[in-house]
C-alpha cells in the first residue's frame, strides 16, 4: 500500500508483493485472461506470457479495467480484434474510458497501435471459448453486479461480498475455488477473511485460494491460521487446470 510501512509492506517475503487482480487460464485454445489489471503489463512480463487469445471481465471497476491499453501488443501478435466477453455495462465502460480505441479518426491505424477489441455478450448462459465450457457466476460487489467464472472445475470469485442463492448450485462441486478475501475487518463491498472462510465452508470445494487480499494479511502469519484446504493465494501462483 502507498506510503505503509507495516510489516506486510517492508516484507522481503515474495508472496507479501501484491498487485491488482487478473488470471489466465491455459484452455485447448489459447490463453483466457480474466480482466485487465492495471499491472498488466507487468505481470506479463514477470510471467513470460507473450500471447492471450481473448478476454472476460469481472466488472468494470478501475483495479480490474485499467490496464486494458496494453492489450495492444497482444492485438499485434494475435492477427486479429481482441475478443472481450463482458456484459453491457462493461462495455459501455470501456467505449467511455478508451474512447480513441474507438474514434473512427484512429481506426486506419496499424494493428497494434490501438487495443483493438471486438465485443461478446456475456448474459449469464454458459458459452463456449477457447475449446470449453465457461459458466458465468453471478456475486454481489455490495452496491455493485460482478461476474465469477467458472471452467473444468475451477471458479475464479473475485471482488463478492455475497453468493446469490441462484450462483450457489453452479459453484458445487470444485476442485478449487478461488475467492475474495480482502481483510480481516468487515469491508462494504468485499468479504472478509472470515466472511470467506464461511462461505467456502457452505460451497465445500476440495482446496480454496484467498484472493484479493490486503496488507493486513501477512502471507505466512495468516496463512498458518487457515483451516484445512483453505490458503492465501499470491503473486504467480500456478494451479492445474482440469478439463
Amino acid at each position: 500500500m502507498i506510503g505503509c510501512d507495516c510489516a506486510t509492506c517492508r516484507s522481503c517475503d515474495p508472496k507479501n508483493q501484491r498487485s491488482r487482480c487478473s488470471a489466465l487460464l491455459g484452455l485447448p485454445e489459447g490463453n483466457l485472461l480474466i480482466d485487465t489489471a492495471p499491472d498488466l503489463r507487468v505481470q506479463l512480463l514477470r510471467e513470460r506470457i507473450a500471447a492471450v487469445h481473448a478476454v472476460c471481465y469481472t466488472h468494470d471497476h478501475a483495479d480490474h479495467l485499467f490496464g486494458l491499453d496494453d492489450l495492444r501488443v497482444l492485438v499485434y501478435y494475435l492477427g486479429h480484434e481482441m475478443p472481450i466477453h463482458c456484459d453491457r455495462h462493461v462495455e459501455d465502460r470501456i467505449r467511455r474510458v478508451f474512447e480513441y480505441a474507438f474514434d473512427p479518426a484512429t481506426q486506419a491505424l496499424p494493428r497494434g497501435a490501438l487495443p483493438q477489441l471486438t465485443f461478446r455478450a456475456i448474459t449469464g448462459e454458459p458459452f463456449e471459448l477457447l475449446g470449453t465450457r465457461v459458466v458465468p457466476i453471478p456475486l454481489r460487489h455490495g452496491p455493485f453486479h460482478a461476474w465469477g467464472y467458472r471452467v473444468g472445475n475451477v471458479a475464479y470469485c473475485t471482488d463478492a461480498n455475497a453468493i446469490p442463492p441462484q450462483s450457489v448450485p453452479l459453484l458445487e462441486g470444485l476442485d478449487v475455488l478461488i475467492l475474495d478475501a480482502l481483510r480481516l475487518r468487515p469491508h462494504a463491498t468485499h468479504f472478509s477473511l472470515d466472511e470467506a472462510i464461511a462461505a467456502a465452508r457452505q460451497l465445500a470445494p476440495k482446496r480454496t485460494l484467498f484472493t484479493h487480499i490486503c496488507h493486513e494479511l501477512e502471507h505466512e502469519a495468516i496463512g498458518a491460521t487457515l483451516p484445512s484446504g483453505m490458503e492465501l493465494a499470491y503473486d504467480g501462483m500456478k494451479i492445474p487446470l482440469e478439463l
